[in-house]
């Protein structure tokens, strides 16, 4: 009986992914725990295993293919000592299974391509044969083509529907759509042109069109850049947070000579280990490390604070796990530190060092960056002397931290130089009221200008 293979949910909230590879080709024989394909999600690039024996019959979704939906149908198995080619045509209208057939590695092999890469609308999961006068299409009436087609596509006028492809299954490919402008067939019916004037209009506003913003600028004058998963993803939470989420902010001022000359002694006293480089220190803090402990000792002070919002329940957590922005090449990630009130620096330090390096080859795991009962934004390295930050659900709080700077304070009644942070707190205010957590922030402000405090 032919076995499904079906596009695996790699994480809780997957909803859809790119098919990036496919590491085997019909006819190819595998057994359980031999990867078959990569996936990439919003985040990560992820290996797929086999878990039945068998010979791969059929691809059904052809590598490249974007928007392919959790639980569709990307390839069929023949189960051992059946016929390929019958098992093929057996299993191609089977309905969608549930994902037994492949389970996720924890890892990709390899470095994921930048955030910033093309990732055109998406495209159905099963690409149907090529018609004989057009491009395959779904059901929904949409043409399977590459990106780099869709893009020249686009840029020209031509119509993909019209176009013939002569890719896997049908889908239409650089060439074809060459061939189309070259033999002036397949132009699809121009847009109307933007009145004289109007580069000069009204800027967009919520609820514009695509084809209405694009018409407030003189064509010619920008490129179009489509939305990759990543940004996507991101688009999509901020407003939902900024929506759902009734935010308030507390700033305040810390006084952070303290905590300066204890990371300078910390460092100074780490001892060395023998690497492949030679002797080097066994920890490097940096003032991050420092912030993420006193918010996660902030938190478990003032637990009440250390919660999530849900409509039936507030969840109170008994632990902090504190995420940590992370700039990747085109966009965010918030890597976690777990349990980070009950970890030293020392290894709070080397945890998130491996985090954000792997965080920045896309080579997290889904568990290493969702959830957290808290966050921190540091643009401080930047000279942003302070900001709002903006929740990360299902998080009720995160701290935006600003560049530590000197400033004249008055101490004692003289005006000293000291180098002085500014934190900026955003609240859901569904779940920490004001003084809930303005005493947060008075919490975190004791501990960075009282260090020696999170070393006991």
């Amino acid at each position: 009986m032919p076995i499904n293979i079906t596009m695996p949910a790699l994480s809780p909230t997957m909803e859809e992914g790119n098919l990036a590879k496919w590491l085997v080709k019909e006819g190819d024989k595998v057994a359980p725990g031999d990867v078959i394909a990569e996936i990439e999600t919003d985040k990560a690039t992820m290996e797929v295993e086999a878990v039945d024996e068998g010979t791969v019959a059929k691809l059904v979704v052809p590598a490249g293919t974007e928007g392919v939906k959790v639980n569709a149908l990307i390839a069929i198995l023949a189960a051992e000592g059946e016929d390929a080619s019958a098992a093929a045509k057996g299993g191609n209208g089977a309905p969608a299974a549930a994902p037994k057939a492949e389970a996720p590695k924890a890892e990709a092999p390899k470095a994921e391509a930048p955030a910033a890469a093309s990732a055109p609308v998406a495209a159905a999961p099963a690409a149907k044969p090529a018609a004989t006068n057009g491009a395959a299409t779904s059901s929904e009436g949409r043409s399977f083509a590459s990106p780099l087609a869709r893009r020249i596509a686009k840029d020209s006028g031509i119509d993909l529907a019209a176009v013939t492809g002569t890719g896997p299954h049908g889908r239409v490919v650089k060439a074809d759509v060459e061939a189309a402008i070259s033999g002036g067939g397949a132009k699809a019916a121009p847009a109307a042109k933007a009145p004289a004037g109007a580069a000069a209009a009204a800027p967009a506003a919520k609820g514009m069109s695509d084809d209405q913003v694009l018409k407030l600028f003189e064509e010619g004058s920008y490129e179009l850049i489509p939305h990759d998963n990543m940004r996507k993803t991101i688009a999509r939470r901020l407003v939902e947070a900024k929506s759902t989420i009734p935010h308030f902010y507390l700033t305040l001022d810390c006084d952070i000579d303290a905590l300066l000359a204890l990371r300078a002694q910390l460092n100074a006293a780490a001892p060395t280990v023998k690497t492949e480089k030679g002797e080097v220190p066994a920890y490097k803090l940096s003032v991050n490390d420092m912030i993420i402990k006193g918010m996660a000792l902030a938190l478990k002070a003032v637990p009440d604070a250390n919660v999530s919002w849900t409509d039936q329940a507030m969840v109170k957590h008994k632990h902090a796990d504190v995420g940590v922005a992370v700039s990747i090449p085109g966009g965010l990630i918030t890597p976690i530190i777990r349990q980070a009130d009950i970890k030293t620096l020392s290894v709070i330090s080397n945890e998130m060092k491996d985090l954000a390096g792997r965080a920045r080859n896309r080579k997290l795991k889904p568990e290493e960056y969702q959830g957290g009962t808290s966050a921190v934004s540091n643009l401080g390295m930047f000279g942003i002397k302070d900001f709002s930050a903006v929740i990360n659900p299902p998080h009720a709080t995160i701290l935006a931290v600003g560049a530590g700077e000197q400033r004249a304070v008055v101490k004692n009644g003289e005006i000293k130089i000291a180098n002085v942070m500014s934190v900026t707190l955003s609240t859901d205010h569904r779940a920490v009221d004001g003084a809930l957590g303005a005493e947060l922030l008075a919490a975190f402000k004791r501990l960075i200008e009282n260090p020696m405090g999170m070393l006991v």
